[in-house]
């Protein structure tokens, strides 16, 4: 095999192997092309998203909040059950003291 016949097989090849690789690129493009269909639905699951996050985001603060009142509840209603308590044990003390008197002044008179 002289020279220019080396020369003009490796043409050849090369442009089998370019036509090849170009084929095979197109045929790549054609077979994963996003449709417009598919970026609708992508622009409609993206906004779905978006609006679920938000409802998300939304939830949470109201259920924070939520908790902050009802913790602020729960300590007001602690705080007057104790004075109530207190004021409960105020008042036995003063009725035992009241009983303890009522009795000396039976045991006098």
């Amino acid at each position: 095999m002289g020279r220019t016949e080396f020369i003009i097989a490796m043409s050849i090849v090369l442009f089998i192997a370019f036509g090849l690789g170009w084929f095979a690129s197109w045929l790549v493009h054609r077979l994963t092309r996003v449709t417009q269909a598919e970026i609708s639905d992508l622009d409609s699951m993206a906004r779905s998203l978006h609006d679920a996050e938000e409802a998300r985001d939304e939830a949470i603060t109201y259920f924070q909040q939520r908790e902050r009142d009802l913790t602020n509840q729960l300590s007001q209603t602690e705080a007057e059950l104790r004075a109530a308590m207190d004021g409960l044990r105020d008042a036995r003390a003063e009725g035992e003291e009241l009983r303890a008197y009522i009795e000396r002044m039976n045991a006098r008179g």
